[in-house]
C-alpha cells in the first residue's frame, strides 16, 4: 500500500463528519461518537493501521468526554490518532474490541476511571480500582481525600512581613467544597473550677490552722 493523504482519503469515506488536523507531523481525525466503530475499522481495513498502541479519554467538563485512540501501522510506520467526543451526561460509546482485541482492557480502565460505558464490550468491569470504590477518579470533579486529609497549609494574610514564621490562614483545599469529608471536632467546654482567691487558696475557704 503507497502512501495516501489523510484528508482526502477520510473526506472520501466519511465527508464532513471526518475533521482531519496534524500534530507534529501525525494526523489527528475527529470524528461523531456514531461513527467510531467505522472510522476504527477504516483505519485498520482500507489504511493499514494494524496495531492499537492505547486508548484513553479527557474531561472536557461541560463539552463532555473527549475519547482517544492511538493506532500504528507497523508496515508503514505511520501513526494515527482517532478522537471522538460523548455527553458528560450518560456517556457511551460503541466498544472498539471489535475491530482492535486490544482495546480490552484499555476500555475496562477508561470506564472505571471515567465512567465512560463502552457498548458491546464482552467484559467491562473494573481494572485497577479495589472493589466498592465510589467514583471515577480522573474526572475533573473528582475530590482527590489526600487534599482533605492532609491540612492545607493556606495562604499569607495581607501585610505580612517576611521575618519569622509567616501565620496561616485555613483555607479549603482546591476543588474541594465546603463540608466534606471530616471535620474537625468541636472544642470541648471546660468545667469552671473554684476561683482562687488571693495567695492562691481558692475562695471560701480557711486559710488558718485548726481552731
Amino acid at each position: 500500500m503507497t502512501a495516501v493523504d489523510p484528508a482526502a482519503a477520510w473526506a472520501e469515506r466519511f465527508g464532513e463528519d471526518a475533521v482531519v488536523t496534524d500534530a507534529f507531523g501525525q494526523p489527528v481525525v475527529d470524528v461523531p461518537a456514531a461513527s467510531w466503530p467505522a472510522a476504527l475499522d477504516f483505519a485498520r481495513t482500507e489504511l493499514g493501521y494494524d496495531y492499537f498502541d492505547w486508548l484513553t479519554a479527557v474531561d472536557e467538563l461541560d463539552d463532555g468526554f473527549r475519547v482517544v485512540a492511538h493506532v500504528y501501522s507497523l508496515r508503514h510506520r505511520r501513526r494515527l490518532l482517532l478522537r471522538t467526543l460523548v455527553p458528560r451526561r450518560d456517556p457511551r460509546l460503541p466498544s472498539a474490541t471489535g475491530v482492535y482485541r486490544g482495546a480490552d482492557w484499555h476500555e475496562r480502565e477508561t470506564f472505571e476511571m471515567f465512567g465512560i460505558v463502552f457498548d458491546g464490550h464482552p467484559d467491562l468491569r473494573p481494572l485497577l480500582l479495589p472493589d466498592g470504590f465510589q467514583g471515577h477518579p480522573l474526572r475533573k470533579d473528582f475530590v482527590l481525600a489526600a487534599r482533605v486529609a492532609k491540612p492545607w497549609p493556606g495562604a499569607k494574610e495581607p501585610g505580612e512581613s517576611g521575618s519569622g514564621a509567616p501565620s496561616r490562614r485555613r483555607v479549603r483545599p482546591p476543588g474541594v467544597p465546603e463540608n466534606w469529608g471530616p471535620q474537625a471536632a468541636p472544642a470541648r467546654s471546660r468545667r469552671p473550677g473554684p476561683q482562687a482567691g488571693r495567695g492562691g487558696r481558692p475562695r471560701g475557704t480557711d486559710g488558718g490552722g485548726d481552731a
